[in-house]
């Protein structure tokens, strides 16, 4: 069994689901790599320009680290070089992500929707990172990312007891974008994703790498990225298309260059 599906379901737009449902999608050195894989091939693609990531069956979204492989000594398969844990929490990423949770999101698994961009939830699932309840350390980026997500009081909650929240209490804080049924989870981040991509592609993708970029620099270091960014769409065949677009009351197309 593929432990790891990449689909092109809409256009530009990717689903990419963990399959491993036997284990609550718990991440191992397969899942690892196919995260990666799926990564390098939506930046590889220019057509595919926002992914949505799930995990297959109905209870997690992610449970995190697969403890088998921890407690037998192989903590180092469950990352890869260029992705980190999953292969996933550091890997560079120009595109949007959106995590789709049909079930738990707990320990790495909530560290795998903290690295998305944005999520969609389903009403019953829950938010966590229970890693001190076993001598361990959200050291996939929850230590630090939750605290930037989430009120401090809050993160510093969820970090020191390993309690998880409900859906409906990840939204009050601006965890998540949507609560839905569980079965319109990937549905609704799909259409989501569409949203998406009916702007242009390039303006997304330059806008997103300065916002990602909004709580690791200083302001005057921001005026000077935002520029940059600013001024490489300027050179791009989309950047006339859209106003032109206005101006003959049309729908623009776009060609992402």
């Amino acid at each position: 069994m593929t432990a790891v599906l990449f689909e092109v379901v809409q256009p530009h737009i990717a689903l990419v689901t963990i399959n491993r449902p036997e284990a609550r999608n718990a991440i191992n050195g397969e899942v690892a790599a196919g995260l990666e894989a799926a990564v390098e091939r939506l930046e590889a693609d220019p057509e595919l320009w926002v992914a949505v990531l799930t995990g297959a069956g109905a209870q997690a979204f992610c449970a995190g680290a697969d403890l088998k492989e921890v407690s037998a000594g192989r903590v180092a398969g469950l990352s890869t070089q260029k992705g980190g844990f999953a292969g996933f929490v550091r890997a560079k990423r120009s595109k949007l992500w959106i995590a789709a949770a049909q079930g738990h999101a707990l320990a790495g698994g909530l560290e795998l929707l903290l690295s998305c961009d944005l999520a969609v939830v389903a009403e019953t699932a829950t938010f966590g990172v229970p890693e001190v309840k076993r001598s361990l350390l959200a050291g996939a980026g929850g230590v630090f990312r939750l605290p930037r997500a989430v009120p401090k009081a809050i993160a510093l909650e969820m970090i020191t007891t390993g309690d998880a929240i409900s859906a409906a209490r990840a939204a009050q804080f601006g965890l998540v974008n949507a609560v839905v049924p569980a079965a319109d989870v990937v549905s609704a981040a799909l259409a989501l994703a569409a949203r998406v991509t009916v702007n242009a592609p390039l303006a997304v993708r330059e806008s997103l790498g300065v916002a990602r970029q909004a709580y690791e620099l200083t302001e005057a270091e921001l005026w000077n990225v935002s520029a940059a960014a600013f001024d490489r769409l300027v050179a791009t065949e989309d950047f006339h298309e859209g106003p032109r677009a206005f101006v003959e009351k049309r729908p623009p197309s776009w060609v992402g260059r």
